[in-house]
């Protein structure tokens, strides 16, 4: 059985989607550790924080729909 990582390196290599939402996480990362390098959040900072985080966890979750959905396929198929 592949493990989620195989799946993903697997996805990445061959669904434009999944490469896409990976991209953007690594962006939204890099824009969240930019912004966490302030000692202190202005309210404005801190609300674009949640904003960065909420849709950072969505890619992330997106991502691992799609290597479930994957996995299934994979089950499916190999029962079948």
């Amino acid at each position: 059985m592949l493990t989620d990582e195989q799946i993903a390196d697997y996805l990445r290599s061959t669904d434009p989607t999944f490469r896409e939402l990976e991209e953007a996480h690594h962006r939204l990362d890099a824009e969240l550790q930019e912004l966490l390098k302030h000692h202190i959040l202005t309210p404005q900072e801190e609300l674009l924080k949640k904003q960065i985080q909420k849709e950072k966890l969505g890619k992330k979750d997106r991502m691992a729909e799609l290597i479930r959905n994957y996995r299934r396929s994979q089950e499916h198929a190999a029962s079948s």
